[in-house]
C-alpha cells in the first residue's frame, strides 16, 4: 500500500493535504482578523500583518497535522508520524518564504510583458481602425489569459513542491496493519473528541471569551468616519434669544412703515403739483384734493414684514 501511495502524483498529493488544511484554518483566522480590526490593526499592513502571521502559526500546525493524518490513514493506509503537523509546517513556511516573493515577481513581470506585447499588436495598422470598446475587450482578454495561465503554473509549482514534502513523510511511514473499519474509526476520532461535553464546554467558553474581547477592543458601537478622512468644520449656530428677535422685528417694521409713509407723501406731493399745473392751464380752477395712500396696502406690507420676523 505504501508503494501505491508513492505512485500518486506530487501535485495531487499536495492538493489533498493543502486544500482541506486551508479551509480548516480559515474560520479561526477570520476571528483573528476581526479581533485585529477591532484593535485598529489592519491585516494587510504592518504591524497587523505580523501579528496575524504569528497568531496563525498554531492554527496552521493543527490544521496541517489533522488533514495530513486523515489523508495518511484514509487514502494512503499508512501510519502518520507523531510530529507530522510541525514537520510539514516548518518545511512549508521555509519554502513559502522563498517561493512566494519569487512567484510574485515572476507574475508581475509576466503581466508587464504581456501588456507590452498586446499593446504592440493592437498598435498595428490593421487593428488601428477598431472601435475603442472592442480594443479594450481584446486587450483585456489577451493579457488576462496570459496572466491567468502564469498564475495557474505558479500555483501548480507550489503544490508540486509541497507534494514532494508530503511524499517524503509518506516514505518514512510504515503501512497500517489495522482493517479499514478500524482506520475509519481512528481518523474519525481525530475530528470527534472522546469527551464531547468537555469539548462543548471549552468551545462555548472560547466563543464567549472571543465575543467579550471583540466588544472590549471595539472603540465605539456605532458607525463613525475614519480618522484618515477629512472632516468639514462644524459651525455652531448662536443660541436663539426671543427678546432680541422681537426687538429687531419691531425696528424693521417701524423702518418699513416710515419708509412707506415717506414714499406715499412724496407721491402725493408730485400728484398735487401736477394737478396744479393742469388747473392753471385750464382756467385757474382749484385743484382737487389728492387721494391718500390706501391704508390697506400699508397693512398688507406690515403683516408680511411681521411674518418674516415671527418666532419659530
Amino acid at each position: 500500500m505504501a508503494d501505491q501511495a508513492l505512485r500518486i502524483s506530487s501535485v495531487k498529493l499536495g492538493l489533498a493535504v493543502a486544500w482541506p488544511a486551508f479551509w480548516t484554518g480559515v474560520p479561526i483566522k477570520f476571528v483573528l482578523v476581526l479581533l485585529l480590526l477591532a484593535m485598529g490593526q489592519h491585516t494587510w499592513e504592518l504591524p497587523g500583518l505580523a501579528f496575524f502571521l504569528v497568531l496563525s502559526i498554531p492554527i496552521d500546525i493543527w490544521a496541517l497535522g489533522l488533514c495530513a493524518r486523515t489523508v495518511f490513514l484514509d487514502r494512503l493506509r499508512v501510519e502518520p508520524p507523531d510530529s507530522l503537523g510541525i514537520m510539514l509546517w516548518w518545511q512549508t513556511a521555509l519554502f513559502s518564504a522563498v517561493y512566494l516573493p519569487t512567484a510574485y515577481f515572476i507574475e508581475t513581470q509576466t503581466v508587464a510583458v504581456a501588456k507590452a506585447v498586446v499593446g504592440s499588436i493592437l498598435g498595428m495598422e490593421i487593428l488601428k481602425g477598431l472601435p475603442v470598446p472592442e480594443r479594450i475587450s481584446i486587450e483585456l482578454s489577451l493579457w488576462g489569459s496570459i496572466a491567468t495561465l502564469g498564475s495557474l503554473a505558479l500555483v501548480l509549482g507550489w503544490l508540486f513542491i509541497f507534494g514532494l514534502m508530503v511524499r517524503k513523510q509518506v516514505s518514512k511511514a510504515s503501512p497500517a496493519e489495522l482493517p479499514y473499519q478500524a482506520l475509519v474509526r481512528r481518523w474519525d476520532l481525530l475530528r470527534v473528541p472522546a469527551d464531547q461535553p468537555l469539548a462543548l464546554t471549552v468551545f462555548l467558553a472560547s466563543g464567549v471569551a472571543l465575543v467579550l474581547l471583540l466588544w472590549a477592543f471595539m472603540p465605539v458601537t456605532t458607525p463613525h468616519p475614519h480618522e484618515d478622512y477629512p472632516r468639514e468644520p462644524v459651525k455652531m449656530e448662536p443660541p436663539f434669544k426671543p427678546t432680541e428677535a422681537l426687538e429687531k422685528t419691531e425696528k424693521l417694521i417701524g423702518q418699513a412703515e416710515s419708509a412707506i409713509q415717506a414714499l406715499a407723501k412724496s407721491k402725493a406731493k408730485s400728484k398735487v403739483k401736477g394737478k396744479g399745473k393742469e388747473a392753471g392751464k385750464a382756467g385757474g380752477r382749484e385743484p382737487a384734493p389728492g387721494k391718500a395712500v390706501p391704508m390697506r396696502m400699508l397693512a398688507i406690507i406690515s403683516g408680511a414684514l411681521a411674518q418674516m420676523g415671527r418666532l419659530p
